[in-house]
């Protein structure tokens, strides 16, 4: 097997070479190779100075996820790291692509850095739970004081070159070959005598002390203040505000104990899962077996919230996009609602007014489906309504060219029905996104009976280009996500019945994690949407199954949320922040006592307990029935769709957690009360009973 990590002599210079494809990822053979290298070239007496470089598309773009789950193996990273430090002979590290992570530590480990221009640099590590283990967060803060490390590792978030340059961690940017470059850099560096400056070594960062303790309890007080559940962030932190107080070896052992904290703690094993699930859900069977087909111009019929949201997604992959509304004003406001989401940016400097008339030259306005028949897929994001999706499909059939997929954006209905009026159901797929689409990354590939390998792999193919998280869905009412939260939504219904209020219910499920609750997304939404979904299920609905109808005296009264200033809560002034509605506890005891109903007490762990055993017992039976592919796509739709608390994993890891059988002793008691609606899922069931788990199902 080749060496990963190479040196080389070019002249008096050392070139290290870090080939390990596709990412350059820090193996284990490239942290050896790393150690070894440096370990030649120190005592190579031809060698005076050396450089770091990587082939390929990135500099170390990080840890080698293979390895996340694997005793640690050495060397450590933060071992390399400072062996790379301690060379006698200048370490010049030639980064670019996206130096993250590790591949960031390795830098900061090295004396000089010079990088490519559109190179990025982040230490996403607070992203699974962990923070920077490799010396990283106590050299950054030497170089750039408290506040840029802070605001670089709590937010996790990659920042550009020029930002990097400006805060000190880069020297030099290449204007040409960078690896030629750095070889010049080196060179000069020798012959101007330019003297080494260890990262761990220097103090620049300390010059003004006051800032840099204001930084740190100005940080603290603003995560205090907002009580955030994560746990990571407070370590970041302690190694931050250590930084200035240890010398460097003793902020290093400090850094190693917060990081075995942080890795001890729950919050890791399923932000890791959660990690790993995302890039599980994108495997297709599908997308084995076939190509996609070509996509460059696309339909969207439908110009309202969603589908403006739809056409920005497509305009930002590079398509052009031909919009449908039925009449001239009705495609006048699609049109404004696209032209405004690029004003936005250009009004807040992301772009420029040319690049937003470049964008909108790729978008055409219709009023008709016949500049339709040479798009190679379109996206029907009509009103949610059978008998409308139908006459939408059986107008399509008639114009789209053979091979064109032609794709249903509905949240909850039967796309084989809607497939059936055309005679092409194998270019039928559904496409089901999240608004607002252009923003959500979720899109759920929702797969009918008869539709094509070659049609699914283009609709994973559209999702990649939108920069989507797919996730394979089977058919189902609601699918996977909204099958989920009609069940949930359920659960909060019957325990404000029962005497818990809405606040309450909303408040414990936010003290679980969630940004807000079941009743505070209703108004948000709107809760016309879910009457009208009630509605359509009313006429096939158990007369014995228990119905709540508090929330249809709300509609009743047009009291349908944020965008009528009244739900749940009230919404004054157009205020986006709602107050409790004493009118609407005045409701609720009335249907009470309709309902015979003595109202109890109930705890925050309650509530909590029996909403996500809800939660969780649906999901069992979704993977059960095939709807999904396995637990964590599961986990990938509620936390990238539904705001499920992404630091618990998702519904199905949380409740591995926790253990199965406290979920299913959860089931069994509340079916003692309503044995119609608490029926244990059989895959539940199963896996207490054989002592597994939901993780035991995931695919690799």
């Amino acid at each position: 097997m080749t060496d990963p990590v190479t040196l080389t002599r070019t002249g008096n210079i050392g070139l290290i070479c870090i080939d390990n494809p596709p990412v350059n990822a820090l193996s284990f053979a490239v942290r050896r190779g790393l150690v070894s290298c440096i370990t030649q070239a120190d005592a190579d007496s031809k060698i005076d100075a050396v450089v770091i470089w990587a082939d390929g598309r990135t500099f170390p773009a990080g840890a080698d996820i293979t390895e996340f789950d694997r005793p640690p193996i050495e060397p450590a990273l933060v071992d390399v790291c400072d062996h790379i430090e301690g060379c006698s002979k200048p370490v010049i590290a030639a980064l670019h692509g996206t130096v993250l992570g590790g591949g960031f530590e390795v830098a900061l480990g090295s004396h000089f850095r010079i990088a490519a221009p559109g190179t990025r640099f982040g230490f996403p590590e607070v992203l699974i739970g962990i923070l920077p283990a490799a010396g990283g967060s106590q050299r950054m803060p030497r170089i750039t004081g408290a506040g840029p490390a802070l605001d670089l590792m709590i937010k996790g978030s990659p920042i550009n070159l020029e930002k990097v340059v400006a805060l000190g961690l880069v020297d030099r940017v290449s204007l040409g070959d960078l690896k030629e470059d750095a070889l010049n850099y080196a060179a000069e560096i020798l012959v101007d005598k330019i003297p080494i400056r260890r990262v761990s070594e220097r103090s620049d960062g300390f010059a003004d002390q006051a800032a840099y303790t204001a930084a740190i309890e100005a940080t603290r007080s603003k995560m205090l203040a907002a009580n955030s559940p994560l746990f990571a962030p407070m370590r970041i932190l302690e190694c931050i505000e250590a930084a200035a107080e240890m010398p460097y070896p003793e902020g290093r052992i400090l850094e190693y104990e917060k990081i075995r904290a942080c890795v001890e703690h729950p919050q890791h094993a399923a932000l890791v899962h959660a990690f790993f699930a995302e890039r599980k859900s994108v495997k297709f069977p599908e997308a084995g077996r076939a190509k996609p087909r070509n996509l460059a111009k696309i339909g969207v019929i439908g110009g309202g919230t969603m589908g403006a949201g739809i056409t920005v997604a497509a305009l930002d992959a590079g398509l052009e996009v031909i919009m449908v509304e039925r009449d001239a004003q009705s495609i006048a406001r699609g049109k404004e609602n696209v032209a405004k989401v690029y004003q936005r940016h250009v009004d807040k400097g992301r772009i420029t007014a040319e690049k937003m008339d470049a964008v909108m030259a790729r978008y055409t306005p219709a009023t008709g489906y016949e500049l339709l028949g040479d798009v190679d897929l379109v996206i029907e994001a009509v009103f949610e309504e059978m008998s409308v999706k139908k006459t939408v499909f059986t107008a399509l059939d008639k114009v789209l060219k053979p091979g064109a997929v032609m794709a249903s954006n509905t949240s909850f209905l039967d796309i084989n029905e809607i497939a059936s009026v055309t005679s092409r159901p194998d270019d039928v797929i559904g496409l089901h996104f999240f608004s607002p689409a252009n923003i959500m990354r979720l899109l759920e590939i929702v797969i009918p009976d008869k539709v094509s390998d070659e049609t699914v792999a283009t609709g994973l193919a559209l999702a990649k280009m939108m920069r989507k998280i797919p996730v394979r869905s089977g058919v189902c009412d609601g699918f996977i996500g909204n099958r989920m939260i009609a069940k949930y939504g359920d659960v909060a219904s019957h325990l404000v019945e029962e005497g818990a209020s809405p606040y309450q219910v909303d408040a414990a499920v936010r003290e679980f994690g969630y940004p807000i609750g079941p009743f505070q997304m209703s108004d948000l939404a709107g809760g016309d949407i879910g009457w009208a979904v009630r509605k359509r299920h009313a006429k096939t609905r158990d007369p014995k199954a228990r119905y709540v109808p508090i929330a249809d005296r709300l509609c009743e009264n047009g009291w349908f949320g944020q965008k009528t200033g009244r739900g749940y809560y009230i919404y004054e002034n157009g205020s986006r922040v709602g107050t409790q509605d004493p009118e609407v506890l005045a409701i609720i005891d009335a249907e009470r006592a309709r309902a015979g109903i003595t109202p109890r007490s109930f705890t925050n762990a309650e509530i909590v307990d029996r909403y996500l055993a809800a939660m969780i017992n649906e999901g069992a039976d979704i993977v059960h029935e095939g709807i999904a592919s396995c637990p964590s796509d599961v986990d990938v739709i509620k936390v990238y769709g539904y705001a499920f608390p992404r630091f618990r994993g998702g519904p199905m890891k949380y409740a591995d957690m926790i253990g199965l059988d406290k979920v299913l002793a959860t089931i069994h008691k509340m079916a003692e009360q309503d044995p119609m609606f608490w029926v244990a899922s059989p895959l539940l069931v199963d896996l207490v009973a054989k002592g597994k788990n939901f993780d035991s199902l995931n695919k690799g």
